[in-house]
């Protein structure tokens, strides 16, 4: 899949000088990552090779498609630090024992002068991810999604942002396309990395993971994982899959200009966002219901504790004292937040009717039209 983008990217499309550097720099960025997290994966192999034995119980997935509200989510259950261990964005980028390991004994060191360096790269992510933090405050530290882990072995979504090809590349957006093989080569590599984040970060703990590419990939996760329990978010389709094409429409236009915004690449990398929503709504007549939950987004917004209290009771948890003054405090912070964030679907080229004759049956099922009628009353989502 990898070559296949760069002959779409460098030999099928018409040459461009920005596009081709755009290109090669960011395959030359890939290719070295590449190299050293199998450099750091290897040797794990050599040092931490008990990493292998890790039970992956009982893991959770959040799961929807972007822009719904899963980093509040997230965030939210990432407080009940008794239960759940959650990947750090630092964590997603070197999925290593050995690079973790490394990187706690620097923290260690650091404290010790006083924190200079942690100083320095408090500074150094707000010059990085500071222009993000309206839409999706990114740290090194912070709980993220681990679709970097996905990235090494290219079946992401985010690969699509620098090559624009989205039919021909369907599988890296939808991986449960992909020939039962390969997908299931693409989970016991995904396992393997969970297995040695949980080995160095919290071996008797549930694992927590966010994802919202991985919309695509439920059911390879659940053949994988056949005990996990998938939690999902439902919001109107109208203003998420606008939301979620206008984060990728500045990264092609920067690499190639002609790339208009209502133009065919918008219009299609909008289908695979329908397609996401149409394969998690006929996914939940797979899972056990008792493994699986579905948030609605307005909930969600209105009252981020009273929506994670029902969540638990489904689910047959407990929430300690701590945990339930930690959601409380959340809940008021996240009352104050207003997004800046705001697109239309006629932007890109879309209409409400287009997405009201592909997602009827989601639509109708949760109501979400009524949400319409009165989007301006509820909270934004953090």
């Amino acid at each position: 899949m990898f070559w296949r983008a760069e002959y779409l990217a460098l030999i099928r499309s018409p040459f461009r000088l920005r596009r081709w550097c755009y290109v090669l720099v960011f395959s030359g960025l890939f290719v070295l990552f590449l190299l050293i997290v199998l450099i750091g994966r290897g040797l794990d192999q050599l040092l931490f090779g008990r990493f292998r034995r890790q039970a992956v119980n009982n893991p959770v997935f959040i799961i929807a498609p972007p822009r719904s509200g899963t980093t509040l989510l997230q965030k939210l259950l990432s407080l009940d630090e008794q239960r759940f261990v959650h990947l750090k964005m630092y964590q997603t980028i070197f999925p290593a024992v050995c690079y973790q390991r490394l990187c706690s004994l620097l923290v260690w060191l650091d404290g010790r002068l006083g924190s200079p360096c942690h100083k320095l790269l408090g500074w150094c992510e707000k010059k990085w991810f500071g222009g993000w933090d309206d839409l999706h405050k990114m740290r090194l530290n912070q709980p993220e999604e681990d679709d970097a882990l996905f990235l090494y072995a290219f079946p992401i979504g985010g690969h699509l942002s620098v090559v624009s090809f989205i039919n021909e590349l369907w599988e890296a957006g939808f991986p449960d396309s992909l020939q039962l093989s390969k997908r299931r080569r693409l989970m016991r590599y995904y396992r393997s990395c969970l297995q040695r984040h949980l080995y160095a970060n919290g071996p008797n703990k549930t694992l927590l993971s966010k994802a919202t590419q991985s919309s695509g990939s439920v059911e390879g996760l659940l053949e994988e994982f056949p005990d996990a329990t998938f939690i999902t978010i439902v919001r109107d389709p109208y203003r998420s899959v606008a939301s979620h094409v206008s984060l990728f429409v500045p990264v092609w236009q920067a690499h190639s200009p002609d790339i208009v915004r209502n133009g065919p690449v918008a219009k299609a990398y909008a289908r695979l966002a329908v397609e996401w929503y149409k394969h998690l709504f006929a996914f939940r007549n797979q899972v056990n219901p008792q493994r699986y939950y579905c948030i609605d987004y307005r909930n969600l917004a209105r009252n981020p504790r009273e929506t994670i209290e029902r969540l638990y009771h489904h689910l047959g948890w407990s929430i300690t004292d701590g945990y339930r003054a930690k959601l409380e405090a959340a809940t008021q912070r996240q009352r104050e937040f207003k997004s800046k964030h705001e697109y239309t679907l006629e932007e890109f080229g879309l209409s409400r009717e287009w997405i009201r004759q592909e997602l009827a049956e989601v639509i109708d099922a949760y109501k979400l039209d009524s949400e319409i009628r009165h989007q301006s009353k509820s909270p934004a989502l953090k």
